[in-house]
């Protein structure tokens, strides 16, 4: 396995407490690319929700891409994993970030020439689907190599705020070129995005990749699984993340529903509603890229655990755009207070050789869950005719469930 100590950080300067991760040459380069490529990712992702409602007018078909989006990595998310750790996580993610560079080209390609379809989109958005499979676990486990065990909890945060940070510009640069140029030059620009992630990985200064050694692939996903299994900890967060992923992230493929028929807006709408939650989020994100080893990290988990379907349902009755606004903001704080947190605690109790089949797990639960659960809202508010209703109900269940998890797990206030 590689070695997670990663080369000397250059001693000119001492790194303010919430940026030390950055002291890191390779994590320098990883942050910079990814900024500016998660920001393409999230223009398209705002870009694609609104050609989609163009083409088909159904809220069910927005459900649908999400879910298809999401298919591929319930099925190879936990073999993606066990691949994660056994072979170069830098070649795996170099491979990933240029197959996704291609498919962002196609749909732009499509979009511009005006000969997209929503089976284009479809198709699409399955093999991205693929992708993000193998992406994610690699990526989560790749941290560590980047700056060591002493900052990786830093630098989860600050991959957050990475995430959050494109999140929140996104968006808003999405709905300027959607409702000017059109979806096709959105696409477009995502495609251009991952020219800066590619180089930066390129340019990383890595120790050789060596191989471990150990059982053969099917050995190896059960003892992962086996260690979730016995870990109470680790089986507790999972659950808590899993909740949250499949109950309270139904209203994401629904925005544009939102946008249009709730509160009236266009595609700029659309983008002020995901950037507030990109708002919210990315200061979320910042507050814990300041947070110590003695805080009080359970205790701020079930907080935020708690409240963030509160934030759903209370954006689910409003009919005033910019109380929505806040509220999505409010969400976004919260959601991403419990994710990180949620990831955070998982990487700082799993040993380093099972941590690629640990984070197979947490994406799963995360990317996989989330496109599910949004097919199933679309589907109901379809024969409903109620998106908020949809969203509040589930939100209620999640809330409910959640409260469930943390009665049975008082040992997360004691993290």
């Amino acid at each position: 396995m590689a070695s997670t100590s990663p080369p000397a950080a250059t001693p000119r300067r001492q790194a303010p407490a919430m940026l030390r991760a950055l002291r890191h040459r390779n994590y320098r380069l990883f942050f910079i690319g990814q900024l500016i490529s998660l920001t393409g990712t999230w223009m398209q992702h705002v870009a694609q929700g609104w050609l989609v409602l163009r083409l088909t007018d159904s809220p069910a078909m927005l459900g649908l891409v999400a879910a298809v989006s999401s298919l591929p990595i319930l099925l190879f998310a936990l073999p993606a994993g066990t691949l994660a750790d056994r072979m170069s996580k830098q070649r795996l993610l170099l491979i990933t970030q240029f197959v996704a560079m291609l498919l962002a080209a196609t749909l732009a390609v499509l979009t511009l020439t005006g000969v997209v379809q929503v089976w284009h989109v479809l198709l699409l958005a399955t093999l991205l689907g693929i992708v993000n499979a193998f992406d994610g676990p690699a990526r989560q486990a790749f941290t560590v190599e980047m700056v060591g065990r002493e900052d990786l909890l830093n630098a989860i945060a600050l991959n957050s705020s990475i995430f959050n940070g494109a999140r929140l510009v996104g968006p808003a640069i999405a709905g300027i070129v959607v409702a000017f140029v059109g979806e096709g030059s959105a696409f477009a620009l995502n495609a251009a995005s991952f020219i800066f992630v590619l180089g930066g990985m390129l340019m990383m200064r890595l120790p050789p990749y060596t191989r471990p050694r150990g059982a053969g692939q099917r050995g190896q996903l059960r003892a992962g699984l086996s260690y979730i299994a016995g870990e109470v900890r680790v089986r507790t967060l999972l659950l808590l993340a899993g909740t949250i992923s499949l109950f309270c992230f139904v209203h994401i493929p629904l925005l544009p529903i939102f946008a249009r028929d709730v509160f009236g807006q266009g595609a700029m709408g659309l983008g002020m509603l995901s950037a507030s939650s990109g708002l919210g989020a990315l200061t979320a994100a910042l507050i814990l890229a300041q947070l110590n080893e003695d805080a009080p990290r359970g205790r701020l988990l079930s907080f935020a655990v708690l409240l963030y379907p509160v934030f759903m349902i209370a954006f689910t009755i409003t009919r005033s755009f910019p109380l929505a606004l806040m509220l999505m903001a409010c969400a976004g704080w919260a959601g991403v207070t419990t994710l990180a947190l949620t990831n955070t605690i998982i990487q700082s109790i799993v040993p380093d050789e099972l941590r690629g089949r640990v984070m197979s797990v947490f994406t799963l639960l995360l990317m996989g869950l989330s496109p599910m659960g949004g097919m199933l809202a679309g589907l109901i508010a379809e024969l409903v005719g109620s998106a908020p209703l949809v969203v509040g109900t589930s939100a209620m269940i999640g809330w409910l469930l959640i409260g469930v998890n943390l009665l049975r797990a008082p040992f997360v206030r004691e993290l």
